[in-house]
């Protein structure tokens, strides 16, 4: 593009006699330039692979699970820390549809009560599309809350960052040691009568230590592809073979639940305004975008090709 000024006719003019190109000419050469570039190359965003709540169905009330799915990646996590801080980490993405930097943002002084007894509301001080800090408000399901309530109990958070880093020790077991006779230690070890005591067997023990702050937003989508790999080796998602799992794998980001919960919400027959609202989109641009796929699928084409088998 620099080569492009400085050889046009913009850098040409003052030595041609003409006045020089004024900043408003130069902003114009640029944006054609621009606009070439993505005539040529495209605009086209990579999307990231769907979480779905039960995978890819086409009723999301009828249809069984099938494929990657929220719902067996949420029954595979355990019940030590990490799977409690992970079930209610998948938990809360998927109903709230939050970014990773709003995810991690998340403090339990954000959680407040809801109408109904079970449900909660997240209330969100900034988001990407909020810079000015606005505020806005997004639903917690009871599945979440029980989550939530389950991992701050086992973690003993009361207050401030809700998702943090959960670190794990894991020690070996140590067989049962007999106590030696005194006789037996030789004058070349080290005299200690500690030898002669017997030491119980030790079992195997893993130790967790709870961070005091929340977690990267980088760490999300990793977390999320533990999660997945994990329930795949539990036999959580039976209909998936390696092949499948290491594609879906390549695919799934922090973005994921997302994109997964935007396609739930078509599928459902919710409009595009309630889906904007729940999303807290500005522009009906990225919502349409994520349905696109599912859209062709269930658009006029789809439904005629369905009549006519």
């Amino acid at each position: 593009m620099a080569e492009r000024l400085q050889g046009g006719r913009l850098l040409r003019r003052p030595q041609q006699g003409y006045p020089a190109a004024t900043v408003v000419e130069y902003c114009s050469a640029v944006l054609i330039r621009l606009a070439a570039i993505r005539r040529r190359v495209g605009t086209a965003q990579k999307q990231a692979r769907p979480l779905r709540f039960k995978g890819p169905v086409k009723d999301v009330e009828r249809d069984q699970a099938r494929g990657l799915n929220i719902r067996a990646l949420l029954e595979s996590c355990a019940d030590d820390l990490p799977g409690l801080r992970d079930r209610a980490l998948l938990s809360t993405a998927y109903d709230t549809g939050l970014r990773a930097s709003e995810l991690v943002a998340i403090g339990i002084e954000h959680i407040i009560e809801a109408i109904d007894p079970e449900a909660r509301l997240l209330e969100i001080p900034r988001s990407k599309g909020d810079p000015d800090g606005e505020g806005a408000t997004a639903y917690l399901s009871p599945r979440s809350v029980r989550a939530i309530r389950a991992w701050c109990k086992a973690a003993h958070i009361e207050r401030g960052p809700l998702f943090r880093r959960v670190q794990v020790r894991r020690y070996k077991a140590r067989p049962a040691v007999k106590g030696r006779r005194i006789e037996t230690i030789s004058g070349r070890e080290t005299w200690d009568l500690r030898k002669t005591l017997p030491k119980p067997a030790v079992p195997a023990r893993v130790e967790y230590d709870v961070g005091e702050g929340a977690l990267h937003p980088a760490s999300i989508g990793p977390i999320y592809r533990v999660i997945i790999r994990r329930a795949y080796d539990r036999g959580a998602l039976p209909d998936l073979t390696a092949d499948d799992l290491a594609r879906l794998l390549k695919g799934v980001s922090a973005h994921s639940t997302r994109v997964g919960l935007n396609q739930d919400l078509f599928a459902a027959g919710e409009d595009l305004a309630g889906i904007m609202d729940a999303l807290r989109w500005k522009s009906p641009r990225m919502p349409l975008a994520y349905n696109r796929n599912l859209a062709a699928e269930s658009g006029a084409v789809g439904r005629l090709a369905a009549k006519l088998k």
